[in-house]
């Protein structure tokens, strides 16, 4: 038994269809996105979505979808499906879907009375190329498919409407036709495997709707251009691949590149595997630099969400090799931020206060998976450069107090912690002054440089000043934090201490390294555990606190009201596990286990093989915003392995 498989009876019931999408990409930007039956419900949803350097590296729906028709006996049968307005569906082709299996590749199998036809998708690793190999397993009589492209040529979060401005030209390529709509977009070139015949039949396809759009409350109706349609026969027993692309190919070379490429691929026949294949998919390689995608279908470079994820997302699966090459893009932005105050064009995002704090925490888990020596000699100067660089006061952002050599911030106009949910440029959260998991990192990567560079002799004046450094914010981090209830305030800025019960106090309990001693640990983590715990992470704020929004749902502004305010963040539950085990010891790994099924049983829901962005924090837990998120999938997988060590 597969362990992604979905049969007819759940899939013919598009209530139950729709809400499950899939996702795949080539680890260089580009990806192609659907619910299960190959409906689009989202703009962001294509075939073939790449980013295009010259448009700021912004995804761009090329190929919105193909509609595949069936023909015997001079009888069509279209296995596609579109929603138009109304919330018409047609045509209805998913009522011939008997099976979607996505263990290996995405492979669906459809029934029309003799014929079975199976269809499976898979991306060319670091190449803007979509494979589509069709096979005909079963036919009593002469068949001929059909294939009808659905063009865009728009960006990922905008809409095409019809007009005349479309460069209607069709160029004939080998086995196939290429075709660009407008000026400056690359030209989409769809070729197969075999000689068809192209059928010109231009018109505009009005009115399609996706339908999550309109559950988001925002435009959700487009017109795509269709140009025409291959024709092609094909025998009992026959494979054709059907390639679409941003340059021309050997179409004799197809078959193989598919073998090659679907042998290198990771079964997802497992809870592990399938996060092991979601946290490849957030890899980004460009040239010399290599980034991480902070999710799909609209996410971009941010520098947080890099220092918070690639630990999980390549340590975990021992992929060694490519934590290297991320934190070598990731800290040259950041060291060049530090020298000169540049930003980086690519990475957003590495001027917030915060981003040297997760830098360090990055480089911690390098040292605990790979080895301490290993990490002093590869990113000892960059923990020099960084806890100087802070204790010196040269960030524009991060101030340290003189006397408790705490760390403060301006967060009261403009977001400074990855709370940054915000309306009208101000925040929603306005986290302003001490911040409690900023102080936590801080002390973790104050002692972590102490311990790291001890022996270098070079290093001596500082590991000094370091040393003197933690042992004055230990005791002021609990003067300040803990309150009288047992659990830490969230910020304190002047007079005022928030009293807010969120989770950003369980990364205080869950570094190495924590201010906090085990009774003091014990005391907050009863607190996360009883009022901030889900099935699908921590919440970002207590049904008890005011303000409390469980549900993300509504307007845009509804949502970003409770974006932090509710919803659950699966990501949190590493530094609850991690707090945990050091409370608890290996009597608690056996309820850490337990407490990640109710991730395990995400995998057949929302993206398939992946965890979405955040949760509503009140039952069903129903997945929200992103639907396939780095930092969740990162730190659920660091958690994996954790246990793995402790039950080995």
């Amino acid at each position: 038994m597969s362990y992604l498989k979905f049969d007819k009876s759940q899939l013919i019931n598009l209530d139950q269809s729709l809400p499950k999408e899939m996702l795949r990409t080539n680890q260089a930007g580009a990806y192609h996105c659907t619910s299960l039956v190959g409906c689009n419900t989202r703009k962001q949803h294509g075939l073939l979505v790449i980013p295009i350097k010259e448009m700021g590296n912004k995804p761009h729906v090329l190929l919105s979808s193909l509609d595949e028709t069936v023909i015997q006996h001079g009888a069509p049968f279209n296995l596609g499906i579109h929603r138009y307005k109304g919330a018409v569906y047609s045509p209805n082709g998913h009522k011939y879907i008997r099976e979607f299996d996505c263990t290996n590749v995405p492979k669906v199998t459809y029934r029309v009375g003799g014929v079975i036809l199976t269809k499976e998708k898979i991306f060319i690793s670091n190449e803007n190329r979509l494979l589509i190999r069709y096979t005909l397993v079963e036919a009593h009589s002469a068949t001929t498919l059909q294939f009808r492209p659905f063009l865009a040529f728009r960006e990922s979060n905008a809409l095409c409407m019809a007009n005349d401005a479309i460069n209607r030209e069709i160029v004939p390529v080998e086995n196939g036709v290429g075709t660009c709509l407008y000026e400056g977009f690359p030209t989409l070139y769809m070729q197969l495997s075999r000689k068809a015949e192209w059928v010109d039949e231009p018109n505009w396809y009005n009115d399609i709707e996706y339908v999550k759009d309109l559950e988001r409350g925002v435009p959700y109706t487009e017109d795509l251009w269709v140009p025409g349609y291959f024709q092609v026969p094909i025998k009992k027993g026959e494979s054709i691949i059907f390639s679409a692309g941003v340059s021309p190919v050997k179409t004799r070379s197809l078959s193989k590149m598919y073998e090659k490429e679907i042998a290198s691929r990771t079964p997802r026949s497992s809870f592990f595997n399938c996060l092991k294949n979601s946290a490849k998919q957030f890899y980004l390689r460009d040239g010399e630099n290599m980034y991480i995608l902070s999710g799909y279908p609209w996410g971009v470079v941010l520098a947080r969400n890099t220092f918070m994820a690639v630990p999980g997302l390549t340590l975990a699966i021992d992929h060694k090799a490519d934590y290297e090459a991320v934190m070598r893009t990731a800290l040259r932005a950041l060291r060049t931020y530090m020298g000169t105050g540049a930003k980086d064009e690519r990475i957003e995002g590495i001027d917030l206060p915060d981003i040297p704090l997760w830098a360090v925490w990055a480089i911690q888990q390098y040292a605990k998976n790979v080895g301490t020596e290993a990490a002093r000699d590869l990113y000892g100067d960059d923990i020099r450069a960084i806890l100087n660089y802070i204790l010196d006061g040269q960030h524009p952002n991060l101030f340290v107090d003189a006397k408790t050599k705490l760390l403060s911030t301006n967060g009261a106009l403009s977001p400074v912690s990855w709370m940054n949910s915000q309306l009208n440029g101000h925040p929603v959260v306005p986290r302003s002054g001490f911040l409690v998991e900023f102080n936590a990192l801080w002390y973790n990567a104050l002692v972590l440089g102490t311990k790291l560079l001890a022996d270098d002799a070079d290093a001596q004046a500082d590991v000094a000043r370091w040393t003197e450094a933690a042992e004055a914010v230990k005791p002021a981090f609990v003067d300040m934090f803990l309150n009288g209830y047992g659990y830490l305030y969230d910020y304190v800025d002047g007079n005022y201490a928030d009293p807010s019960v969120r989770p950003n106090m369980a990364v205080a309990i869950g570094l190495d390294y924590s201010p906090l001693d085990r009774r003091q640990r014990k005391g907050v983590l009863d607190v996360v555990t009883r009022e901030l715990l889900t099935p699908k992470g921590l919440r970002t704020l207590s049904p008890k606190s005011y303000g409390y929004r469980p549900f993300y749902l509504g307007s845009p502004t509804e949502r970003e009201e409770a974006l932090h305010n509710g919803p659950a963040r699966p990501w949190l539950i590493g530094f609850y596990a991690e707090a945990y085990l050091r409370v608890f010891g290996m009597s608690g790994v056996n309820y850490i286990d337990r407490m990640l099924i109710g991730f395990e049983d995400d995998m057949s829901t929302g993206c398939i093989g992946s965890l979405s962005q955040l949760y509503d924090a009140n039952p069903p837990f129903t997945g929200r915003g992103a639907i396939s998120h780095a930092t969740n999938v990162a730190n659920v997988l660091a958690t994996l392995r954790t246990l793995k060590k402790l039950n080995m």
